[in-house]
């Protein structure tokens, strides 16, 4: 059932109806979840609909597959360069060139992103000499040197289709630190042998396969570049909790890169001489910023050295001893101070808890009851 599938997923690609072809293709893989060939023609269908992150997840797959599939490393690096990923689209190529040195697009294209990377890093870019063969435009079906179907998506413009998208299966959010994104996907109860996760240069792709359910993809484009090599993902019994390492310690604004995001604000971060502890800090409706810490600290100093006199230093005595006194000690202290009118303060629970404290007015002086 499958061949019959994918013969009218490629009529489908033919007819530049290429939603119903990843749809054909999708139906395949399905049946067919082992066809690396699968994968790579929906990884072509995806970048003719402009679905760059779901073309680079099947380029990917098909890879994992067979790793000797030329074509597979040429749809990654197409989209990954659509995407402007030109280290991972530069990687892809000269994966693919290893397999097939006669083919002259790798090289073209391998130029091309040593032209995006200089442009990227401030390096004057190459000039290309007129022995540079242009990339060509060749018809569909078109093969390469090795016999497999030629890719016309790499020189051909085409308008992306809009397709509307289905609600996700998970729910997904994320926070951030300066040096990296968390990004957690709440998945419950899922085996991690059917989690799939991979890290581009700006790229995150997740893909969790249960049998019997529909399949999940989270492929987004990231607001910022990420160090692949340092990133990791942990597959927990209620979530996946995936790592993203920054490549600069810049703030996020949002977790997938849009044209209108594109602010970037830099991350204080500590010294390589610190405790590697970034202390919190607060806005202020002043210029400089207040170090709440450390003027509440200034605080408390200040009130521990303070020098009191006569009633004002022996109601700080009284609140002190009350303070670190045990609850007897505060019982005998209310008692007394409550019965006397104010005029005895006893701490010894013992004396003062069997019988009523009388007043005891200072010398010279009369305890008079108060009348209403």
């Amino acid at each position: 059932m499958a061949p019959d599938i994918e013969k009218r997923a490629k009529e489908a690609f033919v007819d530049d109806n290429f939603e119903l072809a990843v749809d054909l293709y999708t139906q395949a893989i399905e049946i067919d979840p082992k066809n690396a060939d699968l994968y790579a023609d929906r990884a072509q269908a995806n970048i003719k609909l402009g679905n760059y992150t779901e073309a680079v997840a099947d380029a990917n797959r098909a890879i994992e597959l067979d790793s000797s599939m030329a074509k597979a490393y040429l749809r990654k690096a197409t989209a990954c360069m659509k995407l402007e990923e030109y280290q991972t689209a530069k990687a892809a190529l000269e994966a693919g060139v290893s397999l097939v040195p006669s083919e002259p697009r790798f090289t073209s294209l391998i130029n091309e992103c040593n032209d995006r990377i200089a442009e990227e890093t401030g390096e004057i870019p190459k000039q290309l000499t007129q022995s540079t063969p242009p990339t060509a435009v060749t018809p569909v079906g078109s093969h390469l040197s090795d016999g497999t179907v030629n890719d016309s998506s790499l020189s051909q413009n085409s308008q992306p289709t809009l397709v509307t998208r289905a609600k996700p299966k998970y729910r997904h959010e994320y926070y951030q630190k300066p040096e990296a994104v968390v990004v957690t996907i709440f998945a419950k109860g899922i085996p991690s042998k059917n989690v799939a996760v991979e890290f581009g240069e700006q790229i995150l792709s997740v893909s969790i396969d249960v049998p019997g359910e529909d399949s999940y993809h989270f492929q987004p484009r990231l607001f910022g570049k990420i160090i692949p090599e340092k990133c990791r993902y942990d597959v927990l019994s209620t979530k996946v909790e995936i790592r993203l390492a920054k490549a600069e310690a810049i703030n996020w604004t949002s977790l997938e890169f849009t044209r209108e995001n594109t602010i970037i604000q830099k991350i204080n971060v500590p010294s390589a001489g610190g405790t590697g502890t970034v202390r919190p800090t607060y806005p202020s409706s002043k210029s400089r910023v207040v170090d709440w810490d450390k003027l509440e600290a200034q605080v408390k100093k200040e009130e521990k050295d303070e020098k009191l006199e006569g009633d004002a230093a022996l109601n700080k005595l009284f609140r002190d001893i009350y303070q670190d006194a045990d609850e007897d000690t505060r019982r005998a202290m209310r008692k007394s101070f409550v019965e006397s009118h104010g005029t005895v303060l006893s701490t010894n629970w013992k004396e003062v808890g069997a019988k009523k404290v009388e007043g005891s007015p200072p010398e010279g002086m009369e305890l008079k009851k108060w009348e209403y």
